[in-house]
């Protein structure tokens, strides 16, 4: 029998209207539960934003720093919550968890892969998005402030200046990092050889666990306190605020940016940095080195531009006196110097120009957002001028490629591997970033992103080796992934002692222990260990590796 035109229109409308039809049961029944389960009257539907609300996408977008993962082919969440107050998101865990839906946690939202607010193997998903819990708490009298997971990094700074002018927190130099997940991954800044990263200066915090449980310090116990500092986020429940102690600095603050092309010899200069930043520089002194193209002429020819962008804690005169022991080779004057205060070296430091007022800080949203790839590397030894000379010309096949070295040294050659999850320590003499951004979806996305393949491919020989050590802040795909939910410890293995070292074991097993079921997962989020291994297997597995 010849089914009708009308039967076969009445098919097609089911087939096309099923999948707004489940999502807005599934929508209806995770409102009710939250209503159940909430002790309040709060009318959860005013913070759940539906792709039928015209803000939806706005709201998505607003703290998507990789433009990559805001296109329309990307996978996009059933619904963004915004919670008011920690109690809505208790709710949210223990209703997604009853009705079996898979939910991604965003604070800044700068996720190198996107992984805060996209999920290519759930489906399907949502993202509670923490952005309005960002409530400040500065506590001078005890050198101490909370500050929550949804704040940003210049909010928090902008907040300490505000009560005074000798204290600071050592944490990243971009303003719009969420302080969620910037500390959960370990959190390095321009004060990192004085005082450590974020980390390690992480007093107590609030966590809300798989069942549901708002826990501080002394509930979550010191296992789930040392994995939540520096074992990235997603894996083991939702910060929702740290507890840290600010660190003093003087009321003056030195920077300087100063350039050197390839015809001011910056190829032996920079070799020269490299034998110096972290061991013999004066640890108040943070020099980074920005290396990147420049044209030099009408006819189009290009060099190679190499920054040496620097925060110093203290005067200018006692800076060109250090400068002039240990690195006499930059010809640093004091007119390249910029004498100031620490919040003013902050927002210098973040790439704005110089006496732009501290208010800035209190702009939410990155104005340079890209589309980009980045990957990282930890350097051990300096690079030689030759191969130096072999990176260059990697650069020069790129239109705006970006290299970063960071300097090691100082406080972080005083702090055990061991001590926090984050284990890029003593003997790492520098971080290295490779960095590809393009501002047009329609370019050659595949060009940008093979380049930073080809550079990273070309340092192989010059960087750490056993494992490949990688900053798990900057999640980097290549380097493995989670297939599906059922996440294998074998595969995560593979990225997870890129990020983590020996210390990924015993992430592994306080995984295991707060979270068995994985609940809290992506793409390259800490496994748990095969159920059927056993408690004393998993022990004795777990000593064998730590």
């Amino acid at each position: 029998m010849v089914p009708s035109s009308s039967s076969i229109l009445s098919i097609l409308l089911v087939l096309l209207l099923s999948p707004f039809i489940v999502s807005h049961a599934l929508q209806d029944r995770f409102l009710k539960c939250l209503s159940r389960t909430s002790e309040s009257s709060f009318p959860f539907s005013t913070v759940l934003y539906t792709p039928k609300n015209s803000s939806f996408s706005s709201v998505l977008q607003y703290s998507a720093q990789n433009l990559r993962f805001t296109l329309p082919s990307v996978p996009k969440p059933e619904f963004i919550f915004t919670p008011l107050q920690e109690s809505h998101i208790q709710a949210v865990v223990i209703c997604s968890k009853q009705l079996g839906i898979h939910l991604r946690v965003r604070s800044g939202g700068h996720d190198f892969e996107g992984l805060s607010y996209v999920s290519e193997i759930e489906s399907p998903f949502i993202v509670v998005d923490l952005v309005k819990l960002r409530s400040i708490s500065v506590d001078i009298e005890h050198s101490s402030a909370w500050v929550q997971a949804g704040a940003t990094n210049g909010e928090f700074y902008y907040r300490i200046s505000e009560k005074s002018n000798t204290h600071g927190f050592p944490a990243g130099t971009c303003t719009s990092l969420g302080m969620g997940g910037h500390i959960s991954g370990g959190a390095y800044g321009a004060m990192l050889r004085k005082y450590g990263l974020a980390v390690d200066n992480v007093v107590d915090a609030h966590i809300i666990d798989v069942h549901g449980r708002l826990l501080d310090r002394k509930a979550m116990g010191e296992d789930l306190f040392w994995a939540i500092r520096g074992g990235a986020g997603g894996s083991f429940g939702i910060v929702t605020a740290w507890k840290v102690k600010l660190v003093p600095v003087p009321s003056a603050v030195t920077v300087f940016t100063v350039t050197r092309t390839l015809e001011q010899g910056a190829t032996k200069l920079l070799y020269r940095w490299q034998q110096i930043a972290d061991q013999v520089l004066d640890e108040d002194l943070f020099i980074r080195v920005q290396i990147g193209t420049a044209n030099v002429s009408r006819q189009g020819k290009r060099t190679i531009t190499t920054s040496y962008n620097a925060m110093f804690l203290g005067d200018a005169n006692r800076l060109l006196q250090v400068m002039k022991h240990s690195f006499p080779e930059l010809g640093l004057t004091r007119q390249d110097c910029i004498e100031t205060n620490w919040i003013n070296s902050t927002v210098y430091m973040s790439g704005f120009a110089n006496n732009t007022p501290p208010e800035v800080l209190l702009q939410r949203i990155n104005m340079d957002r890209a589309y980009f790839k980045g990957k990282s590397d930890y350097a051990r030894k300096p690079i030689p001028e030759k191969a130096l000379e072999g990176l260059w010309e990697k650069l020069f096949e790129a239109e705006s490629p970006l290299v970063v070295f960071t300097p090691y040294g100082g406080m972080m050659n005083r702090i055990s591997e061991s001590q926090t999850p984050f284990p890029h320590r003593k003997g790492t003499k520098f971080m290295i970033l490779y960095w590809s951004s393009w501002q047009d979806a329609t370019e050659n996305v595949a060009e940008h992103i093979n380049w930073t393949r080809r550079v990273y491919s070309y340092m192989t020989p010059y960087v750490s080796k056993n494992p490949r050590e990688a900053y798990a802040n900057y999640r980097d795909l290549d380097l493995g992934m989670n297939r599906n939910s059922n996440t294998s410890f074998v595969e995560a293995s593979a990225f997870g002692t890129n990020y983590f070292k020996g210390n990924f074991y015993r992430l592994v097993h306080v995984k295991t222990k707060v979270d068995p079921d994985n609940f809290f997962r992506h793409e390259q989020s800490i496994p748990t260990l095969p159920q059927q291994m056993g408690l004393r297997n998993e022990v004795e597995f777990i000593s064998s590796k730590a």
